[in-house]
């Protein structure tokens, strides 16, 4: 269906929103407010739309939304009739009522009806930083609800871990990107004050930032739905109403299981000999591989942030997914402790079979 979505042009929009950039530039926001207004479509037309329509109109009425709401003007204050088209795109795809990181990038035409608020090629290259990571992660998921499902003495266990090694690579590659094409104060003094909230019958909504990739959803089977911590907690419960429908369901199933750290763990503890059975060991090796990946991603995420938003070029307290800096090492740290964690309990556990001692000269 992504495809699909980004052929889509259901408000005949392409013209107008080629323009956006320019507007922005100017701060025109008598032409935004004309522009979001014309592009408003019947609310009888688009209860008739595919999902994939739905889908590309709340991605290009969000770009509005965006646009206005960074040259201080709440959308909604100026077009108050956009209101029951925000609600009714929301239902009718089971999202919020604003665009998110999904319709910016993933949703967005390559090209030139690419949508973006500044038409530079620095936000594009970031887009596609962000875009670079829904496959993995898609697939990563897949294989996290199977490690759910097995224990670690199940030659199935490490396999599914090592594939997840694999997808949450990409997140490394992407923000390594990130770090080559995208100056973080172009970052904090340019795009950032375009993911401002926005207001929708007085409730608040987070732009669509890069934030919103749920590379927690991989966390929550791997250590988080039984090692968490408030602040990580609360973050979660803020960030859950912006992903796709499938992914919060995923959440649902899992939030209340045993995580694969605390499945090692305890199998770990039971293995009363100086050994352990090789499947096990197998399986220690490759949750610690994930672990050490995502906190490899997390350790150069948080150098970014602390760049983006230092005290010499930042505008904003918090990051543009609701979180302060302070949360991502906080995210870190958990990461470490758990693979910290898992690598302590088993370096003292030789696999059987392994040779006692120096091998022979």
């Amino acid at each position: 269906m992504t495809e699909e979505i980004r052929a889509a042009d259901p408000l005949g929009g392409d013209a107008l929103l080629a323009a956006v950039p320019a507007m922005n530039a100017r701060g025109d926001t008598a032409a935004l407010t004309v522009a979001l207004r014309a592009l408003l479509p019947d609310p009888e037309r688009a209860a008739l739309w595919s999902v994939g329509g739905a889908l590309a109109a709340m991605r290009d009425l969000g770009i509005l939304l965006g646009s206005l709401k960074r040259h201080g003007v709440q959308p909604l204050a100026v077009v108050p009739e956009a209101l029951p088209v925000l609600e009714l795109l929301g239902r009718r795809t089971d999202m919020i009522p604003r665009d998110t990181v999904h319709h910016y990038t993933t949703w967005n035409p390559d090209g030139p009806r690419r949508r973006t608020y500044t038409g530079d090629p620095i936000e594009a290259r970031l887009q596609d930083a962000v875009r670079m990571v829904f496959p993995g992660l898609v697939a990563a998921l897949e294989d996290c609800a199977r490690v759910a499902r097995l224990e670690p003495y199940a030659p199935g266990f490490a396999a599914a871990l090592d594939r997840v090694a694999g997808h949450v690579r990409t997140m490394v590659d992407s923000i390594d990107l990130t770090v080559a094409q995208v100056p973080p104060a172009y970052f904090a003094l340019t795009l950032r004050p375009y993911f401002e909230e926005v207001e929708i019958d007085g409730r608040d909504y987070l732009g669509p930032a890069a934030a919103q990739v749920p590379l927690w959803l991989v966390d929550l089977t791997l250590w988080q739905c039984d090692r968490s911590d408030a602040a990580y907690d609360a973050f979660l419960a803020e960030s859950l109403p912006y992903a796709l429908p499938s992914w919060r369901a995923f959440h649902a199933r899992h939030r209340g299981g045993v995580s694969a750290v605390s499945k090692l763990s305890a199998a770990v503890s039971w293995e009363g000999a100086d050994r352990l059975p090789p499947v096990l060991a197998a399986s220690a090796e490759a949750l610690g591989r994930v672990l050490r990946i995502l906190k490899t991603f997390r350790a150069r995420h948080l150098g970014i942030a602390r760049k983006a938003y230092s005290d010499e070029v930042r505008l904003y307290e918090e990051g543009s997914g609701g979180a302060p800096v302070a949360l991502l090492r906080s995210i870190l740290d958990l990461t470490r402790e758990n693979e910290t964690m898992v690598r302590r309990a088993t370096a003292r556990r030789r696999p059987a079979g392994a040779p006692v001692g120096p091998p022979a000269a």
